[in-house]
């Protein structure tokens, strides 16, 4: 199993998610978080005066998935959260050694 960790832009969470949920891929926990790529921030101006944000809000998604959806999930996420443009995101893969289902007991990829 492995954990998916997106960092992307938060207006593209909807499309994010509703891309996942047509190819099965519902259960994700959410995090609105910020930070900063290489880009270390952005210039932006209020009423004349220029200043710096260097920690941009995002949105993260946790999903952890069978070793074979992996790259299916990956792909899903990359091309529905894509602008081309610099802050699209970040996304981390995570081995999950092993996911227990509470309510029943259940392991492994039955207690995803």
């Amino acid at each position: 199993m492995k954990m998916i960790k997106a960092m992307i832009r938060p207006e593209k969470f909807e499309d994010v998610k509703a891309a996942l949920d047509t190819a099965g891929f519902g259960a994700m926990t959410i995090f609105d978080v910020e930070g900063r790529g290489v880009q270390k921030g952005i210039k932006q101006q209020y009423r004349g005066s220029e200043y710096v944000v260097d920690l941009i809000p995002k949105r993260q998604l946790e999903i952890v998935v069978s070793d074979d959806a992996t790259e299916k999930v990956i792909d899903i996420i990359v091309n529905a959260a894509r602008t081309g443009k610099i802050g699209d995101g970040q996304i981390f893969i995570l081995p999950v050694e092993d996911s227990i289902r509470v309510r029943t007991g259940e392991r492994g990829s039955k207690g995803i």
